[in-house]
This record gives C-alpha cells, structure tokens and sequence, in this order.
C-alpha cells in the first residue's frame, strides 16, 4: 500500500484539535506517528452505510466506528428526522444496543445527541435483540430508531443501524439522504452533544412482556406444543442479547423442557467460548451440541450478538445432529406457515411471502403450491421490510427470509427476527412430531415432494482500501467479459442489476428488471442454475452465491443426490477461477 497522501493526513491532524476529546487526540496522534498504513485504513474514507447500516472496526478516524463517527451519524440522523416531521413537538425515537464493546456507551451517545437536538429518545435499560427495537419503533410510534450492533462481525467491531417510522431499517430514499445529512456535519464542530435529561425515557422489562404478547398470537398449532411440551431443546444466545428474552418466549409459547449452555449465558463482547459469533458456523454449536447429545434433545438453537439471526441443528435417523443452512431453515417455516394457513382454510388468495434474490428457489416453488405470491428482492431485509410496508393495506403478509439465516412471520417486526424465528421453528418440530417426524424428515420430505436444491456460498475477502478496488475489478471482469459456459451448460440468461436488464443470450433479447440498481451480477444456466456474485455491504468481501436442483422422487436417495450437486457446484467454483 502506498504511503498516505496529503488529503489523509489532513483529516487525521483535524482530529488533533480542541474540538476532540484527549483520548482520541491522544490516539490520532500515535497514528500519525506510526505505521503509514495503519493511519491511511484508518481515514482514506468516510463509513458509509450499506445493506446493514453503518459498521466497522473501532478505533480512533473517519472509516472507524468511535465517538464522532456515532455523533456524526445521530446529527445527520436528527437533522433528517427534524426535515422530515417538522410538525412534532418533539418527535421521538428510540435507542438499544446489543452485547459488543463499547455498545453501550456509543448507545449512551447516540442518545445524548438526539436529545440535545430536541428529540425525545426511547433507551433500553440494557441490551436488547434489534427485532425488539424494530417492534418499539412502531409500538412507541417513534420516527426512528437505532440500534448499536455489529451484527455477527469479530470482537474487533461495532455498527449502527438506522430504522425509519415503519420499523423497517432505512430504504431509498431515505438512506441517501441520511447520508448526504451525515456528510455536511463536521465531526468535530457540527455534532451536537449535550445530555437532556428531561427529553430521554428509560425503558424497562415490561416492555419486553409487550413483545412476548404480541409474538403470541403468531402461534399457528398451539395444540401441538401441549401435547409435545416437554420436547427437548437446547438455546444458546452465544453471550449475546437474547439471554433472557429468547427463553421467555419459548416458555410462553408453551416449551417446557429447555436446556441452556452455562457457559455462553453471560453477555460478552468478547465471545469467550468461540472463534466466531456466527451461527452460520458450525464451531459455534460445539458446546451446545454437547448438551443436547448429553440431554437427547431434538433440537439445538442459536442466535447472533444482537439476535436477529438463527441457527439450528436437528437429528438425522442415524441421532447424528445436522446444521440446517440458512436456505433450509427458511425452506421448512415457509412451508410450515403455509401448510398451517391452509390446514386453518385462512388462504383467501391476497398473502404473499417475500425472499432475496439470492435465497433458494424452491420458496418460490412452495409459495405457488399453496397459490401464495412469492416476492424477489435485493439483499438485506430492509428490502423484505420496505415489501411489508408497501403492501400492508393491499395484501397480507405471511413470512420472509434470506439465505444469511435471517427469518421473519408476522407483521409485527419489520426486520429478521431470531426470537419469532426460534419459537415458530420450535412449533414446526412439536407439529412434525405429531405427523410422526423429525424437522429433518420433514425437511427431504419437502425435497421430495417439490424439488432438492442445494446452495453454497463462497466468500472472497479483500480487506482495506486495495480490497476494495481488487473487489471493484473482479466484478466488472465477469460483468465485461462473462463466460460463454460453466461446467457444460451454457449461460441462458445474465441479469445485471446495476444497468437493471437481463439479456435472454438464446433469444437476444433484453428485459429491464424492475428491482432498484444494485452492484450484482447473475448467470441463470440452461438447467436452471444460478450464480449469483455481489460486493457485501457490511465486509470487505465479494460474495458467490451458487445454486442448482434435481428431482427426488425417493427421500432415501437424499444423502447421494445432495452430495451430487455439491460436486457440480465445486466444479462452477473451479472453472470461475474461484478454487
């Protein structure tokens, strides 16, 4: 990397000034002093937000997640929110944070600038799960809310996520010009900071009981969950926010036979007990599947830092525990709403589900089984959300997932809800047992009876300011130049979603493709595959999103058919210069 130019160290002595407080000063200036490397990844750019909102590494600087860059974004936040209702006296919004280093003071200041801006603000009196703040946003008839989080980033990290008055995380518009209210505050003169006490309202467990309530009445077979009780799961929060909610959800839904993990029960940014806090990885359940083989639980869930997203493990025939992907979890609590909705005769024609474009195929396959719209939208749920809100009048709204193990049901969080997510999973397993079935059983149940599909996802980490141009070039270099074939199936269709068209390659014709412009670039094959590749809007990486399907007319085929398509799926990897 070359040394910084005169433009970064400009901004670094700027946070030498009075206007900062000594400890950053005191940091800016070991910066400077230091490697040139460290100080350029640490101003060449402002954070910005992508598909999660504002996160980052902490640290003193402009692309560092600290006190100022937090201000920074409450003041622009405010003067948008102020714009934009100019007739409440005042308006209000509200404020939580999750388990991670530092997220209660930047909470703590983020609530100090709103109100010193004339804003009433909400707070939590500790951590809480985002899906609980998205639910305050409307219950509260806030204009906003934020949420401190890094989601299932490293220790290392922290964020914030903005939501707007419909509970949903922040959409075009309003996201751009947040942003562009963001980037005429001056970190060090243009933050209003100023604690008014008077403007800021605590907010206690009770409110928790409102959320429990409320996600009651999304319950579908209550009957089962009397009768299969005592079915034994085991929960892990991974030290984070759902430590206690989680657990009282499920035992107000009716469970009564839950096992936690000691060991991860206590909040902690560091995450002591694993690598990563991400229950997409299966070293995460280590210690859970211990207990649960120890108890014969049926099954074993786990939610993020800041509780918006799952995992689960469930046994196969053999008493082999299975993690279920994030394709299959949204697979069996779409098909589990569907078939309740219709078993209850309360299918009328006018609901609909909603799923990413990157998010298997076979949801869509399933929604239109039960004459039910499946809806396509770009990656991150604030799309799924903006879909809710869009609709709330017109249609109704069964449920909703991403492939990043992100689910939602009901209409009463606009955001993935880990809480909703685990207890709906939970029913799912009590009414299967009833149907004389494991989740798993009735997961290649669906396969069978509709289609398998398999997914993989590879990653691509280019980190820092070279990562970003080296992420820029690969993409445009498949955008430029696309292959004419991928493991001897020709490329059909390619839809490019930032000129907004799909080129039909056998009929050559092109169709405008009605998402918004998005950085992501698509390869549907002649059999139906699909290769999906987009920039991540929270990491330094570029994501490849694979996918393809059979059929399976005999369940007891499942394991060789599955790992089949993995082979075809290795070798699309292979030819794309990716292995």
């Amino acid at each position: 990397m070359r040394n910084p130019d005169a433009e970064i160290i400009e901004r670094a002595r700027k946070w030498t000034g009075e206007s900062f407080d000594a400890s950053t000063r005191e940091e800016v200036q070991k910066l400077i002093k230091g490697p040139p490397e460290a100080l350029a990844e640490a101003f060449y750019r402002n954070l910005e937000f992508g598909t999660g909102g504002l996160r980052g590494l902490m640290g003193p600087g402009t692309n560092r997640v600290n006190k100022y860059t937090i201000g920074m974004a409450t003041q622009g936040l405010a003067n948008y929110v102020l714009k934009s209702f100019p007739d409440d006296r005042p308006p209000s919004v509200v404020v939580a944070h999750d388990c991670r280093h530092n997220s209660d003071f930047f909470a703590s200041v983020t609530a100090e600038v709103f109100s010193a801006n004339g804003i009433k603000v909400y707070v939590f009196d500790a951590l809480r799960p985002t899906p609980l703040l998205s639910f305050a946003v409307r219950e509260l008839g806030c204009r906003a809310g934020v949420m401190i989080t890094a989601s299932h980033n490293p220790k290392e990290y922290n964020g914030y996520k903005v939501y707007w008055d419909d509970g949903g995380q922040l959409v075009p518009p309003h996201d751009h010009n947040v942003i562009a209210q963001v980037k005429q505050v001056d970190p060090g003169s243009g933050i209003r900071f100023g604690r008014a006490e008077e403007l800021i309202e605590i907010l206690d467990d009770s409110f928790d009981k409102k959320y429990i309530e409320a996600i009651k009445t999304l319950s579908l077979s209550p009957k089962s969950i009397k009768k299969y009780h005592n079915l034994p799961i085991v929960f892990t929060p991974i030290h984070g926010t759902t430590v206690r909610l989680l657990p009282q959800a499920l035992k107000a839904f009716g469970f009564s036979c839950i096992y936690n993990v000691p060991e991860q029960d206590s909040p902690d940014g560091s995450f002591p007990t694993v690598a990563s806090p991400n229950p997409e990885e299966g070293a995460a359940f280590d210690m859970a599947l211990e207990i649960a083989a120890r108890h014969g639980a049926e099954l074993v869930m786990a939610t993020d830092p800041d509780g918006d997203r799952l995992g689960a493990a469930v046994k196969d025939p053999k008493g082999t525990y299975v993690l279920l992907n994030g394709n299959q979890l949204a697979t069996i609590l779409s098909f589990y709403v569907l078939e309740q909705w219709k078993q209850q005769g309360k299918l009328r024609g006018d609901e609909y589900i909603v799923k990413t474009i990157v998010t298997t195929e076979l949801l869509n396959e399933l929604a239109s089984a039960y004459g039910v719209e499946c809806l396509d939208v770009l990656t991150g749920f604030k799309y799924i959300a903006e879909k809710m809100r869009l609709l709330e009048v017109s249609k109704r709204f069964l449920c909703g997932g991403e492939e990043s193990y992100g689910f939602t049901i009901g209409d009463y969080v606009r955001d993935k809800d880990a809480v909703i997510s685990c207890c709906m999973l939970a029913e799912a397993a009590a009414w299967a047992k009833g149907q004389g079935k494991s989740l798993y059983e009735l997961l290649i149940g669906i396969y069978a009876n509709y289609r398998l599909y398999v997914e993989t996802l590879l990653s691509v980490t280019k980190k820092g300011r070279e990562g970003a141009r080296e992420i820029r070039e690969l993409i445009e270099g498949f955008r430029e130049d696309p292959p004419k074939e991928i493991d001897g199936l020709t490329i059909a269709r390619i839809r490019d979603y930032q000129s907004g068209a799909e080129k039909d390659l056998y009929m050559g014709e092109i169709h405008p493709i009605d998402l918004p412009r998005a950085n992501v670039l698509q390869f549907l094959l002649e059999d139906g595959s699909l290769i999906t590749m987009r920039p991540s809007g929270t990491e330094p990486k570029i994501k490849f999103y694979f996918g393809c399907s059979e059929n399976l007319s005999d369940p007891s085929h499942y394991e060789e058919k599955r790992i089949s398509l993995l082979h075809r799926l290795q070798r699309m990897q292979k030819e794309l210069g990716l292995k």
